[in-house]
């Protein structure tokens, strides 16, 4: 043992007894669970109960907030930790043996993922909560697809298919990415990404940063059809919260004429989506107007401009905002508004039944949905709430990095729908946890220490 040269005034118990315990605190005292915890004392009824429910659930939240990579590791952990045992419940006489073995901790897990939608309760309960607390929470939203790697492997041959090993997952499949972008010297490339397991569909509010709502597929299923369904399901499940969104971003992934007028029409949520390329090659614009002769044109970015008819040259209108009665966009003559002198002044006068310069142009939206949006493409508006996106990409980087999907020993659809609720509703009952205790700064973070009061 290396000599201490000075022992210190206070003990570590004297000054921050237990601190990162904390966190786990945090969580346990925001989590609403009695009724799940009930719900599995009655299950087990009268059996054996060497390992009781409560410890043992508790202990599992732990795995996820101390991110446990594996149960081994966990219950290595509580074998060592008589604190963290403590602090779960298990009896303190009984020491290290009070911990589950690691087969009764296996039961215990797969009863878990066979009450899973128990799981989704107690996170709609604790964004209900959160919504209450957070007087803004859900008005700009934004979604995004995330692959979910298996650690099982795929089947390979029908004789496997019907005679399992316990290796494979036969739940999973092949996702495919596709990257598209432009380099610095021009130059286009393309980049393929595979991977075998699951997918991801998220919701998160931009501002917090906090789940909305997600669902799980197989890798295979497409982002795009799965939007829709995630905005229906969580209307139904959170009527408040979607009442008071206002904007949803994402990706090029999404672009499609439905998603955006049943984004618009039916939940009201404006939709602040990217678009694909998709027009011939050579088409630079199109006419506002294609029955009649006139004198603006729109190109695949959403910029309407106005042909000046006395020199030709294309200058482009500025966005005057959404009028919602008529579904329509506004834009108007930047020459109108004092910005240049317009050679055409006196064509346009001319041409207009009242003789005013610089008319007020109307764009419904029915004349291309995936072009025109009620937030306008070229405005500042449209970037700004398009950057807030970057929210579920952070979001996703904590699916990740904290609760444990970079690295993980699951097989199956169903345990990885109990895992990922699971850590889902810990991100929340940690947020609500640090606003009760005034440390919302640090609402995002499952990792950050507890700053004691003074």
């Amino acid at each position: 043992m290396a000599k201490v040269p000075q022992p210190f005034l206070f003990g570590w118990k004297e000054i921050d007894a237990a601190s990162d315990l904390d966190r786990l605190r945090l969580v346990l005292s925001a989590i609403p669970d009695e009724g799940f915890m009930r719900k599995l004392e009655k299950k087990r009824g009268k059996g054996r109960n060497d390992y009781p429910i409560r410890p043992t659930w508790n202990s599992l939240l732990a795995g996820v907030v101390y991110q446990h990579i594996s149960s081994a590791s966990l219950l290595r952990e509580l074998r060592r930790n008589g604190e963290l045992r403590d602090l779960c419940g298990f009896d303190p006489i009984r020491g290290a043996v009070a911990v589950p073995s690691d087969d009764a901790f296996g039961r215990f897990l797969a009863l878990v993922v066979r009450c899973r939608a128990d799981l989704a309760v107690m996170f709609d309960q604790l964004l209900d909560e959160l919504a209450k607390v957070l007087p803004d929470l859900g008005r700009n939203a934004a979604t995004d697809g995330k692959a979910i790697r298996s650690h099982g492997k795929p089947v390979t041959s029908e004789e496997k298919r019907q005679n399992p090993d316990g290796r494979r997952d036969r739940d999973a499949d092949w996702g495919k990415k596709t990257y598209r972008g432009q380099k610095k010297d021009g130059t286009n490339y393309e980049k393929i990404v595979k991977w075998f397991g699951y997918k991801l569909h998220l919701m998160v509010d931009v501002d917090y940063e906090l789940p909305l709502g997600f669902e799980v597929t197989k890798a295979s299923a497409s982002d795009s059809p799965r939007l829709l369904p995630l905005l229906s399901q969580w209307q139904a499940r959170h009527p408040e919260i979607a009442a008071r969104t206002e904007t949803l971003a994402a990706d090029k992934g999404y672009d499609s004429i439905q998603n955006n007028r049943v984004t618009f029409e039916e939940f009201g949520i404006k939709p602040v989506i990217d678009k694909r390329s998709m027009w011939k090659d050579g088409e630079k614009t199109r006419p506002v107007y294609p029955d009649r002769v006139d004198s603006f044109v729109y190109n695949e970015k959403g910029e309407v401009y106005c042909i000046c008819p006395e020199t030709g040259e294309q200058r482009l209108l500025s966005p005057m905002g959404f009028e919602n009665e008529r579904r329509a966009l506004k834009y108007r003559c930047p020459a109108a508004a004092g910005q240049f002198v317009c050679a055409g002044r006196r064509s346009c006068e001319k041409n207009t039944n009242t003789g005013e310069f610089g008319r007020v142009l109307r764009i419904p939206l029915e004349l291309d949905r995936r072009i025109f949006t009620p937030v306008a493409r070229p405005s500042h508006k449209w970037k700004r709430l398009y950057n807030g996106r970057s929210a579920v990409e952070r979001v996703n980087s904590r699916v990740d990095r904290v609760l444990g999907f970079e690295r993980h020993f699951l097989r199956g659809l169903p345990k990885i729908e109990m895992r990922m609720t699971l850590g889902m509703v810990v991100l929340l009952a940690m947020a609500l946890g640090r606003i009760q205790i005034g440390q919302m700064e640090q609402m995002r973070s499952l990792v950050q220490p507890v700053r004691r009061a003074a």
